[in-house]
């Protein structure tokens, strides 16, 4: 019975090992084919490197963030109200065992009472040295997804009376402002909860 369970392994692993071989040469015939040559690639100078945005609406406008700073993005809480806090702080919630401040960039922009935000992009500025990492939330109507490019952003383009704002992104034949996260927090200053 071993003996048999063997063998059907290793007519499978031979099976396998003929399945990569052909396609591999397949791969080759059309790469030839096409007039390409597989082992030859673009000189590493030549490649731009990739950058990756989420993208959101707040309000009427677009916003960004570099993945890297984006925690996770969460449904709308229960929130808890912070009196006498700033205009543009929604207010706190409950993430996991920390306390996020919520803040609403569109602020300016008076938001319906009957249409609050649906997410919240949780951001998170990573401390250095004996500082705390802090979490800001984003209120976003709408979380449109990530983009990745090779562009890079379009910092003549940044509007100049928005100070957490480093940059244009293109994208689908629109532009979103580019967040920096430490602009925003220097912008917002919700305090350290």
């Amino acid at each position: 019975m071993n003996e048999e369970r063997e063998l059907d392994e290793q007519q499978g692993e031979a099976e396998l090992a003929a399945g990569v071989a052909v396609r591999a040469q397949a791969n080759a015939e059309a790469a030839e084919a096409d007039g390409d040559e597989g082992d030859i690639e673009e000189p590493q100078e030549a490649r731009l490197p990739q950058r990756q945005y989420i993208i959101f609406r707040a309000g009427r406008e677009r916003f960004c963030f570099a993945v890297l700073d984006v925690e996770e993005v969460v449904e709308w809480p229960k929130l808890t109200k912070v009196p006498l806090g700033p205009a543009c702080l929604i207010g706190i919630f409950n993430l996991r065992g920390s306390i996020v401040p919520i803040v609403d960039i569109a602020f300016t922009e008076v938001r319906r009472a009957d249409l609050p935000p649906k997410h919240i992009v949780v951001a998170c500025l990573r401390g250095e040295g004996d500082r705390n990492d802090l979490r800001v939330g984003i209120a976003a109507d709408e979380v449109i997804g990530t983009y990745t490019t090779t562009e890079p952003l379009l910092t003549e383009a940044a509007p100049k009376d928005v100070p957490h704002c480093c940059g244009m992104l293109r994208h689908e034949d629109r532009l979103a402002l580019a967040l920096d996260l430490e602009r925003l927090v220097e912008s917002f200053p919700v305090g350290v909860i």
